[in-house]
């Protein structure tokens, strides 16, 4: 089996650790949390809160489900497209795991919009009043975050030429 073939396996078996894991978390939330009280972590400041979300961040677009959906594949077929272009050389690692990691949490709130037709929140810090979120949107978050973070310090402008003729970087 060649470099590349291996490189595609290990991404493959991360998504897919990293989306079991997602729903194992919101599977225990249906368990534990459902119709009951949130439970306080650090009073006042974090709690576990069960929330069935049928829309997006702040609620928005709620019952849109099919466009969430194909937004979520979207993001898959795309991560899947950079990942199998990235290249091979050992500076690009962290580009691999933000697309390991977007893609775990675009299939984790996917897989719930297929199965429940809502995504399960459980996650909420209550001193801030921040919404209720979950492990995928973790993933998600922290991906674009990290993304970020690396195009503007660690990446050079021509770093992204893979993406448009093929492997050079």
């Amino acid at each position: 089996m060649e470099k590349k073939s291996y490189t595609l396996l290990w991404g493959g078996l991360g998504l897919v650790l990293l989306t079991i894991l997602d729903q194992l978390t919101k599977y225990a939330a249906c368990i534990f949390l459902k119709d009951c009280r949130s439970i306080e972590v650090i009073p006042e400041v974090f709690e576990f809160y069960y929330l069935e979300n049928r829309g997006a961040a702040f609620g928005m677009l709620r019952n849109h489900q099919s466009f969430f959906i194909i937004i979520a594949a979207l993001i898959l077929a795309a991560a899947f497209f950079v990942y199998s272009r990235i290249p091979l050389q050992r500076k690009y690692l962290p580009l691999r795991l933000v697309c390991i990691t977007v893609s775990a949490g675009a299939l984790g709130n996917m897989l719930d919009r297929l199965l429940h037709n809502y995504v399960i929140d459980f996650l909420y810090f209550s001193l801030i009043d921040f919404p209720v979120f979950n492990v995928a949107d973790c993933y998600v978050c922290i991906g674009i975050l990290v993304l970020l973070i690396l195009m503007f310090t660690y990446y050079k402008d021509d770093s992204f030429e893979f993406l448009f003729h093929g492997e050079k970087g």
